[in-house]
């Protein structure tokens, strides 16, 4: 059996139908209108509800940060390269690349960012890395369950396959020889992101049309992998939009 949590993580599973659900868990003791919503979505989608002690939703997830819901679910399905490259939601193509990321919270953190700056869809490796667990789930805020995700054997070879795609890619690495702020991103276009401590692996970095860096000012010499992630895809988001306000004046 597979569990998410958390009220948001669940609705928007719910919302997104892309598993199936076999009941879902709240706390006996809560009551209140977010919990009530929630009982009527399932009720609407014909999905079990059971009410149960709190120690046996922490059971169930693993951890206390469940808000008093726990959804006993499939394993979520994850996308081919050729969906993620197809869901495309704008002009331009955007795609998150994740080399190796491995801790759940920040996979979370950026399936959520990826999903508000509009993102096609997001790869990461079969191995080595987070995969879409309870806990990917609920960082994202149930983000996870809307956005097509692939899981891909070899991320430099997917970085060359996007490439022949008419995709460029562009790897934010600390040594990058441009700011993320200098290049044009109103083309299609994938970011490509390296994993905690690691950055991009040597072979993946070769192979990216593009690297740039973010300024670091401070006193520390990188960013959490997450928070690079939502610089970088606010800037994106802030190009295309100025560039889709410059076209409606003409």
């Amino acid at each position: 059996m597979h569990y998410i949590y958390g009220i948001n993580a669940v609705t928007e599973a719910l919302k997104a139908r892309g598993r199936a659900f076999e009941w879902v868990g709240m706390a006996k003791e809560r009551h209140d209108l977010r919990l009530q919503r929630l009982i009527e979505d399932c009720r609407r989608l014909s999905v079990p509800v059971r009410f149960v002690q709190r120690t046996e939703l922490d059971r169930m997830a693993g951890s206390p940060a469940h808000q008093g819901v726990v959804a006993v679910t499939s394993a979520k399905q994850y996308n081919d390269l050729d969906d993620v490259i197809d869901a495309k939601r704008g002009h331009y193509s955007l795609i998150v690349v994740l080399d190796g990321v491995e801790d759940p919270h920040n996979l979370g953190a950026i399936l959520r960012t990826a999903d508000a700056a509009a993102a096609d869809g997001v790869v990461i490796p079969e191995r080595r890395a987070a995969g879409v667990t309870g806990t990917v789930t609920k960082a994202s805020a149930g983000a996870s369950e809307h956005l097509p995700i692939a899981k891909v054997t070899n991320i430099a070879r997917t970085v060359e396959e996007l490439k022949d795609r008419n995709i460029w890619t562009v790897g934010l690495d600390e040594h990058g020889t441009q700011t993320y702020d200098a290049l044009d991103y109103k083309m299609d276009c994938a970011l490509v992101l390296g994993a905690e401590g690691k950055g991009l692996h040597d072979l993946v970095k070769k192979k990216c049309d593009f690297l740039v860096s973010i300024p670091m000012l401070g006193k520390v010499p990188s960013l959490n992998v997450s928070v690079a992630a939502g610089v970088v895809l606010y800037e994106i988001v802030r190009q295309r939009r100025a560039g889709e306000a410059a076209s409606n004046t003409k």
